[in-house]
């Protein structure tokens, strides 16, 4: 017998930035956001805008909490899972899903200033310090180049 309709958990589908540069060496950055609620470390995320594409949502979230701007892929090259919490106390499954933005300007000032810190940091740190382990999964996988941000793959065949 099939559980109850209220007894299974609804997924949250919510999307996410990683918002990303090279630094003078050419190394990938990653820009990471403090939460509202906990300080722990994450990705720019929310929930999709009603009227935008989900990548544009991303880039919206982007903008909102963590004051920069830049070039998002249309496609999401990963996701994550997670435990959302609620204002009420209650929490959901969820998902995110990741989408690029290549960091073209960073503001001084933004909406969530007061509320967030951020922090750019390499691959291999911002694995560390994601609070979600899915999405340190996930930030591994990119540090170790199993990941590829736009324009790395075009980069690798030029070597070879």
């Amino acid at each position: 017998m099939a559980p109850a309709a209220s007894a299974v958990p609804i997924l949250c589908h919510q999307v996410a930035a990683l918002p990303w540069r090279r630094d003078s060496d050419g190394a990938v950055l990653v820009l990471l956001i403090t939460s509202r609620n906990n300080g722990k470390w994450m990705l720019p995320k929310g929930w999709p805008i009603k009227g935008l594409s989900d990548a544009d949502s991303a880039r919206q979230e982007a903008l909102e909490e963590a004051g920069v701007e830049g070039e998002i892929d249309a496609h999401a090259i990963g996701s994550y899972r997670y435990s959302k919490l609620f204002g009420n106390g209650t929490s959901a499954p969820g998902q995110a899903l990741i989408f690029p933005l290549t960091v073209t300007r960073e503001r001084k000032g933004w909406k969530e200033k007061g509320q967030r810190r951020r922090r750019w940091v390499t691959t291999e740190e911002a694995a560390h310090l994601a609070h979600e382990p899915d999405l340190a999964r996930f930030l591994s996988n990119l540090a170790a180049g199993r990941v590829l941000l736009p324009g790395q793959a075009e980069m690798a065949a030029e070597v070879i």
